[in-house]
C-alpha cells in the first residue's frame, strides 16, 4: 500500500508538471520531459515493488544511466531552442500589454489633452493628498524619476511601512524591466533604498520601495555565542549517539573514545557538508548567511541546523538554489556512504543490526534488499559502519526537507510555488507531525521547533514575480519525493513482500 502510494505521488507529480508546462509550448514540453527523466527511475523502481518485483543492482544502474543520458540530451535541446522561444514570448507579452494599456492611456489623454502628462505627472496626480509617505520628498521625487513608458507606468503612490508602494502598469519583459529599474534606483539614491517587484492583491505587478535600513541584521554577540555553544553541544550528542549505537554510554565510559570517534565524527561531517552546500551557493550569489544554529539530539546526533539569510535575495531562483544546495550536498554524501557501506557489508562486518533497522525507511529498506539480497531474511545483519552513517545522514537531511516555514523544504516550496502554497504546506506539515507524534515523540519535538522557530516564511525576494524554471521545479519535487521515501517506514506487509521476514 505504501509503495503504491509513492508510485501514485510520482505519477501525480509528472502529471502536474505536464499540465503546468502546456502553456509554454515546445520549450515547456522539453523541460517537462526533463523532469520525467529525473523521476522515471524511482517511479519504475517503486512501481515494480508494488507489483511484487524488484530490480537488482545492475538494473538500477542501467535505469539511472539511461535517465541521466536522457536528461543531458534534453538539456542540450532546450539550450538550442530557448533563445528563440523566449524572444517570441517576450514579444507577445509586450504586444498584449500594449493592447490592454492603450485604451487607458487614450482615456487619460482625452481628459488632459492640453497638459500631455508624463509618467511622473500621472504618478504624482494620483497620490492621495491625505497620505503621508514616510520617505523624504526629495528622495521620493528621485525614486519616481526611475519610471518611464518603457519600464513601469506608475499610476498610484501609497505609503507602506517606512517605504512606499507604486501601483501601475509593467511595460516590457519582466526580468529586463526589473534590472533596468534596479540600476536606475541605485543611480538616483545609491544604496539607501531597495526595490521589490511583487504581486498585489489584484494579482498585478506592483513595486515596493523600502529603506535599506530594513535589510536583515547580522547576529548579535549573544546569538553568535549561542551558535558556537550549540555546535559544541552537537559534537557531544553525536559522540553519545555513536556510543548508544554500539551499546554503551560514552559519558560513562570515556576511555572508549576511540570506538565512538568514527561514527561521531562521520555524523558531524555530514552536518558540515550540508552547511558547506548552503555556504558555497550563497557565496556564488553574494548572499550572506548567519552562523548555523545546530539542533542537538541524543537519538541521531542532531536534527540539522537553522541558518538565516543576512542579505536580501535577488530572486526566487536564488532562494531555491541556496535552499537545495545543503540537502543536495549532505544527502549525496549520505547516500554515497549508505551505498558504499551496503556494498562492503559481509558476514565479518563490524556492526550487527536487527533487520528492523532497515524497515524504518522505504528507501533504505529497498536498497538493502537489492544489495544485500537474502541476508535481510536473518534476524540480524552484519553491516559496515558506513551503512549506519549513511542512514543517519539521510534522515537528518530528509528532516530538513520537510515543506515547512524556513526549513530547506519550506524554502524550496516557497521558491517554486509562492508564498500562499508555502503557507498551506507549512500548516499541512504541522498537522502531519502532530498526528505522527502519537506514535513517535520525536515528531512532536520537531513540530514544536517549526511552530516556535521556523514557521514564518522567508521575506520576499527583490524580484518575487519571476518563477523558477521547470528544471528547478523538477529538482525540488524530486527532493521532496525522496524525503518521503526516506522518512516513510515500511509497512509489515511490504516488509514481508520484500523478504525481511522468513
Amino acid at each position: 500500500m505504501i509503495t503504491a502510494l509513492i508510485v501514485l505521488i510520482g505519477i501525480g507529480i509528472v502529471g502536474w508538471g505536464y499540465w503546468k508546462s502546456r502553456p509554454n509550448g515546445q520549450l515547456g514540453l522539453y523541460t517537462w520531459l526533463q523532469s520525467v527523466m529525473l523521476l522515471l527511475p524511482w517511479v519504475i523502481f517503486f512501481g515494480l515493488f508494488s507489483a511484487g518485483m524488484y530490480l537488482d543492482l545492475t538494473g538500477m544502474l542501467v535505469l539511472f544511466v539511461a535517465s541521466t543520458a536522457g536528461y543531458v540530451v534534453l538539456g542540450n535541446k532546450i539550450r538550442t531552442i530557448a533563445p528563440e522561444e523566449l524572444a517570441k514570448r517576450a514579444e507577445a507579452l509586450i504586444k498584449a500589454r500594449a493592447e490592454v494599456d492603450a485604451p487607458k492611456e487614450s482615456a487619460n489623454g482625452s481628459k488632459n489633452s492640453s497638459e500631455s502628462p508624463t509618467p511622473l505627472t500621472a504618478a504624482t496626480t494620483d497620490v492621495e493628498t491625505n497620505s503621508i509617505v514616510p520617505i523624504p520628498d526629495e528622495d521620493l521625487q528621485l525614486i519616481r524619476g526611475i519610471f518611464g513608458l518603457d519600464t513601469f507606468f506608475a499610476t498610484e503612490t501609497l505609503p507602506f511601512q517606512d517605504g512606499v508602494v507604486f501601483n501601475g502598469n509593467l511595460r516590457g519583459e519582466l526580468n529586463s524591466t526589473f534590472d533596468k529599474l534596479t540600476v536606475k534606483l541605485a543611480e538616483q539614491v545609491n544604496d539607501r533604498y531597495r526595490l521589490f517587484l511583487i504581486e498585489n492583491n489584484d494579482l498585478r505587478p506592483t513595486i515596493v520601495v523600502l529603506p535599506s535600513s530594513n535589510d536583515p541584521k547580522p547576529l548579535t554577540l549573544p546569538q553568535q555565542l549561542l551558535a558556537v555553544v550549540l555546535f559544541f553541544v552537537t559534537i557531544a550528542t553525536c559522540l553519545e549517539t555513536a556510543g548508544i549505537l554500539q551499546g554503551f554510554d560514552f559519558y560513562v565510559s570515556l576511555n572508549r573514545y576511540r570506538e565512538v570517534l568514527p561514527i561521531g565524527l562521520g555524523v558531524i561531517s555530514i552536518l558540515v557538508a550540508h552547511e558547506i552546500g548552503h555556504w558555497f551557493m550563497a557565496r556564488r550569489y553574494d548572499v550572506k548567511l548567519s552562523l548555523p544554529f545546530f539542533l542537538p539530539t541524543w537519538e541521531i546526533g542532531a536534527f540539522g541546523a537553522l541558518t538565516n539569510f543576512q542579505s536580501i535575495l535577488k530572486s526566487r531562483n536564488v532562494l531555491f538554489d541556496i535552499a537545495i544546495a545543503g540537502p543536495a550536498a549532505g544527502g549525496l554524501l549520505s547516500f554515497g556512504l549508505l551505498f558504499t557501506g551496503l556494498i562492503l557489508s559481509n558476514e565479518t562486518s563490524q556492526f550487527k543490526v536487527p533487520t528492523e533497522f532497515f524497515e524504518g525507511s522505504v528507501l533504505v529498506g529497498t536498497m538493502a534488499r537489492v544489495i544485500l539480497g537474502n541476508a535481510v531474511q536473518n534476524e540480524t545483519v552484519n553491516v559496515n559502519p558506513m551503512v549506519i552513517l549513511g542512514w543517519l545522514g539521510l534522515v537528518i537531511n530528509a528532516i530538513n526537507l520537510m515543506p515547512a516555514g524556513r526549513l530547506d523544504g519550506g524554502r524550496i516550496v516557497q521558491a517554486i510555488y509562492g508564498r500562499k502554497i508555502a503557507n498551506r504546506a507549512t500548516t499541512a506539515t504541522l498537522i502531519v507531525l502532530t498526528l505522527v507524534s502519537l506514535v513517535n515523540p520525536l515528531a512532536l519535538y520537531w513540530a514544536i521547533v517549526i511552530l516556535f522557530l521556523q514557521r514564518n516564511l522567508e521575506r520576499p525576494s527583490l524580484n518575487e514575480l519571476t518563477e523558477p524554471d521547470d528544471t528547478r521545479a523538477a529538482l525540488g519535487l524530486l527532493s521532496l519525493f525522496l524525503m518521503i521515501t526516506v522518512l516513510l517506514p515500511l509497512t509489515p506487509s511490504l516488509a514481508g513482500r520484500l523478504g525481511f521476514h522468513i
